[in-house]
Protein backbone atom coordinates (compact mmCIF):
# COMPACT_ATOMS: atom_id res chain seq x y z
CA UNK A 1 0.00 0.00 0.00
CA UNK A 2 1.34 3.34 -1.07
CA UNK A 3 1.72 5.60 2.10
CA UNK A 4 1.22 9.49 1.05
CA UNK A 5 3.74 12.79 2.78
CA UNK A 6 1.22 15.14 4.04
CA UNK A 7 2.39 18.52 4.07
CA UNK A 8 1.39 20.19 7.30
CA UNK A 9 2.49 23.68 9.01
CA UNK A 10 3.97 24.13 12.59
CA UNK A 11 4.00 27.28 14.39
CA UNK A 12 6.69 28.09 16.78
CA UNK A 13 6.76 30.69 19.42
CA UNK A 14 7.81 34.18 18.25
CA UNK A 15 8.79 32.82 14.68
CA UNK A 16 6.09 32.05 13.15
CA UNK A 17 4.57 28.92 11.32
CA UNK A 18 7.51 25.91 9.34
CA UNK A 19 7.25 23.54 6.85
CA UNK A 20 6.99 19.90 8.18
CA UNK A 21 6.07 16.41 6.27
CA UNK A 22 4.25 14.12 7.78
CA UNK A 23 5.08 10.50 6.24
CA UNK A 24 2.99 7.35 8.05
CA UNK A 25 2.76 3.78 7.26
CA UNK A 26 -0.39 2.46 7.81
CA UNK A 27 1.25 -0.17 10.04
CA UNK A 28 3.20 2.63 11.95
CA UNK A 29 4.73 1.29 15.53
CA UNK A 30 6.60 4.77 16.24
CA UNK A 31 7.04 8.04 15.55
CA UNK A 32 10.03 9.67 14.61
CA UNK A 33 9.95 13.63 14.62
CA UNK A 34 12.82 14.14 12.42
CA UNK A 35 15.51 17.63 12.07
CA UNK A 36 17.14 18.82 8.88
CA UNK A 37 21.16 19.29 9.17
CA UNK A 38 22.67 22.33 9.04
CA UNK A 39 22.78 23.16 5.38
CA UNK A 40 19.64 20.88 3.85
CA UNK A 41 15.93 21.07 4.71
CA UNK A 42 13.41 18.53 4.78
CA UNK A 43 12.88 18.06 1.02
CA UNK A 44 16.73 16.94 0.89
CA UNK A 45 16.97 13.44 -1.07
CA UNK A 46 18.84 12.28 1.58
CA UNK A 47 15.99 13.46 4.20
CA UNK A 48 13.45 11.79 1.48
CA UNK A 49 15.53 8.36 1.46
CA UNK A 50 15.78 8.21 5.06
CA UNK A 51 12.02 9.14 5.99
CA UNK A 52 10.60 6.49 2.99
CA UNK A 53 13.50 4.10 4.71
CA UNK A 54 12.03 4.23 8.32
CA UNK A 55 8.46 4.03 6.69
CA UNK A 56 9.32 0.85 4.76
CA UNK A 57 10.40 -0.51 8.50
CA UNK A 58 7.22 0.49 10.36
CA UNK A 59 8.51 4.12 11.46
CA UNK A 60 6.38 7.44 10.65
CA UNK A 61 8.47 10.49 10.22
CA UNK A 62 7.79 14.08 10.82
CA UNK A 63 10.15 16.11 9.24
CA UNK A 64 10.40 19.84 10.07
CA UNK A 65 11.95 22.92 8.54
CA UNK A 66 13.96 25.70 11.54
CA UNK A 67 12.71 28.78 11.05
CA UNK A 68 16.45 29.86 9.52
CA UNK A 69 15.97 27.26 6.54
CA UNK A 70 12.24 28.46 6.02
CA UNK A 71 12.73 31.82 5.38
CA UNK A 72 15.80 30.35 2.94
CA UNK A 73 18.93 31.95 5.28
CA UNK A 74 21.77 30.50 5.70
CA UNK A 75 22.42 31.24 9.45
CA UNK A 76 20.73 28.54 11.78
CA UNK A 77 18.59 29.79 14.16
CA UNK A 78 19.75 30.79 17.69
CA UNK A 79 19.14 28.15 20.35
CA UNK A 80 16.42 29.62 22.09
CA UNK A 81 14.31 29.38 18.50
CA UNK A 82 15.92 26.05 17.50
CA UNK A 83 14.84 24.26 20.65
CA UNK A 84 11.34 25.44 20.61
CA UNK A 85 10.75 24.70 17.29
CA UNK A 86 11.86 21.48 18.53
CA UNK A 87 9.40 21.34 21.03
CA UNK A 88 6.41 22.66 18.65
CA UNK A 89 7.47 19.60 16.37
CA UNK A 90 7.10 16.86 18.72
CA UNK A 91 3.71 18.47 20.37
CA UNK A 92 2.48 18.50 16.38
CA UNK A 93 3.31 14.54 15.95
CA UNK A 94 1.85 13.50 18.82
CA UNK A 95 -1.56 15.83 17.77
CA UNK A 96 -1.10 13.64 14.45
CA UNK A 97 0.28 10.77 15.59
CA UNK A 98 -2.07 9.99 18.84
CA UNK A 99 -1.43 6.86 20.44
CA UNK A 100 2.18 5.98 18.94
CA UNK A 101 5.27 5.94 20.70
CA UNK A 102 7.43 9.21 19.93
CA UNK A 103 11.44 9.28 19.48
CA UNK A 104 13.29 12.44 18.54
CA UNK A 105 16.64 13.34 16.80
CA UNK A 106 17.82 14.22 13.66
CA UNK A 107 20.82 14.22 11.20
CA UNK A 108 23.73 16.33 12.44
CA UNK A 109 22.75 20.01 13.78
CA UNK A 110 18.86 19.07 13.83
CA UNK A 111 20.15 16.01 16.24
CA UNK A 112 22.18 18.66 18.29
CA UNK A 113 19.20 21.08 18.47
CA UNK A 114 16.78 17.85 20.02
CA UNK A 115 19.50 17.01 22.46
CA UNK A 116 19.83 20.18 23.72
CA UNK A 117 15.92 20.86 24.18
CA UNK A 118 15.59 17.46 25.71
CA UNK A 119 18.47 18.45 28.49
CA UNK A 120 17.18 21.77 29.15
CA UNK A 121 13.54 20.59 30.02
CA UNK A 122 12.77 16.90 28.67
CA UNK A 123 10.43 16.76 25.56
CA UNK A 124 6.69 15.70 26.48
CA UNK A 125 6.19 11.85 25.69
CA UNK A 126 9.67 10.92 23.74
CA UNK A 127 10.90 8.01 24.55
CA UNK A 128 14.38 7.89 22.65
CA UNK A 129 16.43 10.00 21.02
CA UNK A 130 18.02 8.93 17.93
CA UNK A 131 20.68 11.35 16.47
CA UNK A 132 22.08 10.14 12.73
CA UNK A 133 26.01 11.60 12.67
CA UNK A 134 25.58 13.35 15.73
CA UNK A 135 28.29 16.48 15.00
CA UNK A 136 30.83 16.11 17.99
CA UNK A 137 32.73 19.18 17.28
CA UNK A 138 34.00 21.18 14.16
CA UNK A 139 35.63 19.54 11.20
CA UNK A 140 39.42 20.19 12.05
CA UNK A 141 38.79 20.98 15.41
CA UNK A 142 38.44 18.19 17.82
CA UNK A 143 36.42 19.00 21.09
CA UNK A 144 34.08 17.28 23.49
CA UNK A 145 32.46 20.29 24.56
CA UNK A 146 28.78 19.72 22.43
CA UNK A 147 28.83 16.14 24.59
CA UNK A 148 28.70 17.75 28.03
CA UNK A 149 24.51 18.62 27.74
CA UNK A 150 24.35 14.68 26.87
CA UNK A 151 24.39 13.92 30.74
CA UNK A 152 21.25 15.83 31.49
CA UNK A 153 19.52 13.20 29.48
CA UNK A 154 17.71 10.33 31.03
CA UNK A 155 16.57 8.88 28.15
CA UNK A 156 17.75 5.89 26.06
CA UNK A 157 20.31 7.54 22.89
CA UNK A 158 20.90 5.67 19.63
CA UNK A 159 24.18 7.13 18.03
CA UNK A 160 24.43 6.38 14.69
CA UNK A 161 27.76 7.40 13.37
CA UNK A 162 30.31 6.67 10.25
CA UNK A 163 34.28 6.00 11.52
CA UNK A 164 35.42 8.69 8.94
CA UNK A 165 32.78 11.01 10.46
CA UNK A 166 35.22 14.37 10.42
CA UNK A 167 32.79 16.18 12.64
CA UNK A 168 33.26 13.46 15.34
CA UNK A 169 36.56 11.72 15.73
CA UNK A 170 36.36 8.02 17.33
CA UNK A 171 39.27 8.36 19.73
CA UNK A 172 36.54 11.58 21.25
CA UNK A 173 33.05 9.80 20.39
CA UNK A 174 33.56 6.56 22.10
CA UNK A 175 34.67 7.31 25.22
CA UNK A 176 32.03 10.32 25.10
CA UNK A 177 29.22 7.39 24.65
CA UNK A 178 30.63 5.29 26.95
CA UNK A 179 30.22 8.27 29.69
CA UNK A 180 26.70 8.56 29.03
CA UNK A 181 26.20 4.60 30.59
CA UNK A 182 23.56 2.26 29.36
CA UNK A 183 21.27 4.88 28.28
CA UNK A 184 23.60 5.12 25.33
CA UNK A 185 24.14 3.17 22.04
CA UNK A 186 26.45 3.70 19.72
CA UNK A 187 26.66 1.81 15.93
CA UNK A 188 29.22 2.70 14.11
CA UNK A 189 29.10 2.12 10.43
CA UNK A 190 32.46 1.10 9.14
CA UNK A 191 33.78 3.49 6.42
CA UNK A 192 31.13 6.10 6.22
CA UNK A 193 31.78 9.82 6.51
CA UNK A 194 29.53 12.28 7.88
CA UNK A 195 26.85 12.12 5.45
CA UNK A 196 26.80 8.53 5.57
CA UNK A 197 29.02 8.25 2.47
CA UNK A 198 31.10 5.20 1.36
CA UNK A 199 34.65 4.87 -0.52
CA UNK A 200 34.26 3.01 -3.42
CA UNK A 201 37.05 0.79 -2.09
CA UNK A 202 34.79 -0.05 0.77
CA UNK A 203 33.44 -2.51 -0.98
CA UNK A 204 29.83 -1.17 -0.37
CA UNK A 205 27.70 1.39 -1.95
CA UNK A 206 25.92 4.06 -0.62
CA UNK A 207 22.09 2.31 -0.25
CA UNK A 208 23.81 -1.04 1.36
CA UNK A 209 25.31 1.99 4.31
CA UNK A 210 21.64 3.09 4.66
CA UNK A 211 19.94 -0.13 4.88
CA UNK A 212 22.58 -1.02 7.70
CA UNK A 213 21.85 2.31 9.26
CA UNK A 214 18.20 2.03 8.84
CA UNK A 215 18.14 -1.08 9.88
CA UNK A 216 20.28 -0.82 13.04
CA UNK A 217 17.67 2.06 13.83
CA UNK A 218 14.67 -0.14 13.77
CA UNK A 219 15.70 -2.82 15.70
CA UNK A 220 16.64 -0.04 18.54
CA UNK A 221 13.46 1.25 18.67
CA UNK A 222 11.91 -1.90 18.93
CA UNK A 223 14.62 -2.78 21.98
CA UNK A 224 13.13 0.35 23.44
CA UNK A 225 9.74 -0.68 23.03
Amino acid sequence: MKTDTQSLRIEVEHAGAVSALLLRPPQARATYVFAHGAGAGITHASMEAIAAGLAARGIATLRYQFPYMEKGSKRPDPPAIAHATVRAAVAKAAERCAGLPIFAGGKSFGGRMTSQAQAIKPLAGVRGLVFLAFPLHIAGKPSTERAKHLADIKIPMLFLQGTRDALAELKLLEPAVKELGSLATLHLVKEADHSFHVLVRSGRNDREVMDEVLDAFAAWVDSVL
